[in-house]
């Protein structure tokens, strides 16, 4: 152990050489490389959790198998189990430093994750950090692994951790859809075709199209998730399962399904599966999809809340901020801006995926770290977008019902209803004169003795113009539950 006037260290040693290492770090001499080779993104992989858990089970995994299967010394697997247990219960989640941007197709990854381990068992057993000799990272923690399998089924178990959240997020969000719709069941509108006013319809309805096209995302992103149950582990460097037990492969499997509570299959071919990371492109195109319909809902937002007095003018937002440093009273729809922006990054991000995915070559993808740093990123940045969406923005929307009824009543959109009373040609002049004066159009039609009152006000009630006058239930309170059981939000 070293020792200077400002700080202690111990020495540790690779085949490069030796390095001083912070006394009070778990991490190594290994992570201390890559901390000094990439210091790229100035993010360290601790700001994805599951990434992290999904590391640790892997390790608790194989020691667990590696006993089971008489390779590893039952003291030093009830050890690193022990210790992988605390990381994931969320303990130790700053000595995981290294950048999520590296080279090494993730090795600097494995090894940080090894170090820590390693040194959280050696305190657990009364030893020195660094005590390698009684328990060594690579021989003992990393026993039976390769960073060619641990870090794939890592990625692929925090996937599956954090989609959860995601789909727990997402239901909240098409749940309070859902209730602005039942609430705005009868306020009626005109709907709007390439921007031109079309035919009415109820602003309910509009909300709950919303709901519908992100209950279906939900299901999307669901059926996805099994193409991160698919893992490598057993097969080391290139799938040929070199220094593995034969017995190991379905150990570990058995024991990570326990742990993750995940539904995880070993590869049929594990020289395919180390190499091809197709399930990751496939895996973020579906995110990318729920993102850019969620940016559509927030554009139709900032189109209804336009105005207020010069646009549509037809909800309100809630007012987050003011929104001018030189125009007093403006309020802009920052929320549904920043969502978007979200979509754009989201879109970005699978693009990146999509290239590193093209760009692996032979018997393993040297990219996965920015494939996996694009996809927790959009997962997080989705989950967070959601949440701010219906916290600060959809349950505090309110409708200008007062607007809307001048709308629609003025609209030549609601002739359209009465054509099969008067006539397409008669239609088509009331309809001139209704845009020439800007009269009512029910009054015009009573006045030129087409319908009586009665009638007109009879076809032009809002369940008969919305088409909802025939349908018993059509915008339920309560849609069927979506979000999976135990699903937990993290942060």
């Amino acid at each position: 152990m070293a020792q200077d006037a400002t700080t202690r260290t111990r020495t540790e040693t690779d085949s490069l050489g030796s390095l001083e290492i912070p006394a009070d770090a778990y991490w190594g001499v290994h992570t201390a490389r890559a901390l000094e080779n990439f210091p790229i993104s100035m993010r360290p992989i601790s700001v994805y959790k599951d990434l992290v858990c999904g590391l640790a089970m892997v390790k608790q995994a194989s020691a667990r198998a590696n006993r089971e299967i008489g390779v590893l010394d039952p003291e030093k697997a009830d050890l690193i189990d022990r210790a992988a247990q605390l990381v994931i219960d969320g303990q130790f989640h700053d000595q995981f430093v290294v950048g999520v941007v590296q080279g090494g197709a993730g090795t600097s990854t494995n090894m940080n994750a090894n170090e820590v381990i390693t040194n959280i068992a050696l305190e657990l057993a009364g030893r020195e950090k660094g005590d390698y000799a009684f328990l060594s990272p690579i021989d003992d923690t990393n026993r039976s692994q390769s960073t060619n399998d641990v870090y794939p089924t890592a990625i692929k178990v925090g996937l599956s951790l954090d989609l959860l959240t995601l789909l727990d997020e997402l239901d909240l969000l098409r749940k309070a859809f859902l209730e602005k719709a039942v609430e705005f069941h009868d306020v009626l509108k005109v709907g709007r075709t390439q921007l031109q006013d079309a035919v009415p319809m109820t602003l309910g309805q509009e909300f709950h199209g919303f709901a519908t096209t992100l209950g279906e995302d939900y299901s999307r992103l669901k059926e996805n998730a099994y193409l991160m149950y698919e893992i490598n582990m057993g097969a080391t460097a290139i799938g040929t399962g070199i220094t593995t037990h034969p017995e190991y492969g379905a150990a570990v499997l058995r024991h990570l399904r326990e742990i993750t509570d995940l539904d995880l299959e070993t590869a049929s071919d594990l020289v395919e599966s180390t190499s091809d990371t197709g399930a990751f492109m496939s895996f973020s195109s579906t995110l990318k999809r729920n993102a850019i319909k969620l940016s559509k809902i927030c554009n139709d937002l900032r189109l209804l809340s336009s105005g207020p007095q010069a646009g549509f003018g037809e909800i309100n937002l809630p007012p987050r901020q003011a929104g001018s440093s030189i125009m007093p009273g403006k309020v802009n729809p920052v929320i549904p801006e920043v969502v978007n922006q979200v979509a754009f990054a989201v879109a970005g991000a699978d693009l990146t995926v999509t290239m590193a995915v093209e760009s692996g070559q032979l018997q393993l993808n040297a990219f996965e770290p920015i494939i996996a740093h694009s996809i927790f990123q959009s997962i997080t940045w989705m989950r967070r977008g959601m949440r701010t969406l219906r916290e600060n923005c959809v349950e505090g929307i309110t409708a200008n019902r007062e607007r809307l009824g001048t709308m629609v009543g003025t609209s030549v959109g609601v002739v359209t209803a009465l054509t099969p009373f008067i006539g397409y040609a008669a239609s088509a002049a009331l309809a001139k004169t209704a845009l020439l004066t800007g009269r009512n159009v029910a009054d015009l039609v009573v006045e030129a003795g087409l319908m009586t009152r009665e009638d007109v006000t009879k076809q032009l009630s809002p369940a008969r113009l919305s088409g909802l006058e025939a349908v018993t239930a059509a915008i339920p309170v309560v849609l069927p539950e979506l979000a999976p059981e135990g699903a937990e939000r993290r942060e």
